[in-house]
């Protein structure tokens, strides 16, 4: 059971700050994710060629930046839950709220970009299960 259920009215009163944490934790995860991806591209090379050289301090800075872009995703998401959302897609920026809809719970479903919260689904669906309201 949730500690609190939300309407559709209380969820998009939410949406401007659900907007700014989204846009930078979804900002923040591409890039850990691209810079992230790099470095084992590159792992990989050094692997198959037995060896190799490469420019420490770039990997450096690199792997600190994906700390810090790791901990900007952590604090959004924290951020988030305490509002009340849990997100369910980083790439979509999918967030859930709980609803009681017809005497059964039910996820208020909010995608970023969405200006209003129009949809919801079951809680063993997901965003391809979305229903109007």
């Amino acid at each position: 059971m949730a500690e609190r259920y939300f309407e559709p009215a209380e969820v998009e009163r939410l949406i401007p700050t659900l907007t700014r944490l989204m846009a930078g934790v979804m900002r923040a995860n591409e890039e850990a994710t691209t810079i992230a991806g790099r470095l084992e591209a590159e792992r990989e090379r050094i692997g198959l060629a037995g060896g190799g050289v490469i420019d420490r301090a770039a990997w450096k800075a690199d792997t600190d930046r994906v700390v810090r872009l790791i901990e900007t995703v952590k604090a959004g998401l924290g951020e988030i839950a305490v509002m009340g959302g849990t997100i369910k897609d980083l790439a979509l920026g999918l967030v859930d709220f709980p609803h009681l809809r017809g005497g059964r719970v039910v996820n208020l479903c909010w995608k970023y970009g969405e200006t209003v919260v129009s949809h919801w689904h079951g809680l063993d669906e997901g965003f391809a299960s979305r229903k109007p309201l």
